[in-house]
């Protein structure tokens, strides 16, 4: 754990000076709507909720009991509220990463992670993809049915190694930002994942919260394999892989290019 003084230096003070929500027996309506309200911000990732939003059919069944707080998340998740926040309006990277950080609470620890998940929606879709997180063993070992998940990264919690408090900072921007606000389009983490390294820690000039700040070699080629479908035009599910070479300072406008034409990344790596 850390101290006092350093997550307040780091902006994430309100992390470590609450304790998890969790849903006990009995609950009273108070009980139940902190419960709710701690749902939507960690998975919509602090975003404002307008009150026509809220999937009031979901919450109903968690008052009346019929419902588990992990089904509950589930629900925001696979609502279509979730996807155009968060899956229409970025790149695929992107939101494979920010569904580590709203469901389990911490970053992807590598590479070998995001290919995975891109991998799984690819050939399963998005119900798979967002199952895979919530009924994960991690999730049920960190949060089980009753708890809303949470940053976990903050207090590099048993199983997970050192790197991902640093990377968790490439997706954090503090306690009062919006995850649809900042980082919008491509993946934070792309390079660093890429390269298995790991981003110091920068005084931010806003706020004088900490950040992850990470910045390739120029001089540094990525090999991107992609999957490239046939035309939308044909009945053809087959897709072909291709690979590209790319410098660091193209890689962005590569990926951007790259999803115009609704191409997937599958992975990134250093050649």
């Amino acid at each position: 754990m850390i101290s006092s003084m350093s997550a307040r230096q780091l902006g994430i003070e309100p992390y470590g000076s609450t304790s998890p929500v969790e849903l006990r027996s009995n609950p009273s309506r108070d009980d139940l709507q902190a419960v709710i309200t701690a749902a939507y911000r960690q998975v919509l990732g602090n975003e404002h909720l307008m009150q026509s939003e809220r999937l009031t059919s979901a919450e109903s069944l968690l008052r009346q009991g019929n419902l588990t707080v992990q089904d509950f998340v589930r629900a925001i998740a696979m609502s279509e509220l979730y996807r155009k926040k968060f899956l229409y309006e970025n790149y695929q990277i992107r939101f494979i990463e920010l569904n580590f950080k709203h469901l389990l609470g911490r970053a992807p620890a590598n590479q070998a992670e995001i290919s995975e998940h891109v991998k799984l929606y690819m050939e399963k879709g998005y119900e798979a993809e967002i199952n895979s997180y919530v009924d994960s063993d991690e999730y049920h070992s960190n949060f089980g049915q009753w708890v809303v998940p949470s940053h976990k990264g903050f207090g590099t919690p048993l199983g997970q190694k050192t790197v991902g408090f640093n990377r968790l900072f490439q997706l954090y921007r503090g306690y009062a930002s919006s995850d649809r606000a900042q980082g919008k389009g491509k993946g934070q983490l792309t390079a660093e994942l890429a390269m298995n390294s790991v981003s110091p820690l920068r005084p931010s000039t806003m706020g004088g919260e900490l950040m992850g700040v990470h910045g390739g070699q120029r001089g540094q080629l990525y090999r991107l394999r992609v999957s490239q479908g046939a035309s939308s035009r044909t009945t053809q599910i087959r897709r072909s892989v291709t690979e590209y070479l790319v410098s660091y300072d193209q890689l962005s406008a590569t990926m951007q290019r790259l999803n115009q034409r609704g191409t997937r990344i599958v992975e990134i790596t250093p050649a």
